[in-house]
């Protein structure tokens, strides 16, 4: 029972959940995930610009994204759309990708969109992550990109 407690732990302790409340519709803060024009500007933590971009965004689509860095590195992940409920549910794969084009440990993020008013009740999930270090690196540019997006919302 104890190993079995600890496998449960350690499953925890490698998947990220962020909760967030957007004063905006739930329509636009669907559109803002699932169009690509929209998620390049707010998509990536602070300081970060999307430089190329490629979204199929349906049921077995993949997307493409390099990012870089206010320092001037790049940023490159992909992934595939397994499943995309309008305004309700995203769940895509996330691998980030070295120069030579080759991805590493792929997780599953799931983001769901829920009123809360006149507002949006975004949950991101993310799992599971090869340890807690690289959870809590991802908490901090979720936390930021989410940030951001909050901005492009006030803007749109």
């Amino acid at each position: 029972m104890a190993a079995r407690n600890s496998a449960a732990t350690g499953r925890a302790e490698r998947e990220l959940v962020i909760t967030r409340v957007f004063d905006a519709p739930r329509s636009l803060v669907f559109k803002a995930w699932a169009d690509p024009e929209r998620m390049a500007r707010w998509a990536g933590p602070r300081g970060f610009t999307m430089t190329s971009w490629e979204m199929d965004a349906r049921p077995g689509g993949t997307y493409r994204f390099r990012l870089r860095s206010s320092e001037g590195t790049d940023h490159r992940v992909q992934g595939v759309y397994r499943e995309i409920v309008e305004q309700e549910r995203l769940v895509y794969t996330w691998a980030w990708v070295d120069a030579e084009g080759h991805p590493g440990h792929e997780t599953l993020i799931t983001v769901t969109f829920a009123d809360h008013g006149a507002k949006t009740l975004l949950t991101l999930r993310q799992s599971l992550f090869e340890s807690v270090t690289a959870r809590d690196m991802h908490q901090g540019g979720w936390s930021s990109a989410l940030d951001c997006l909050a901005e492009y919302l006030a803007a749109a």
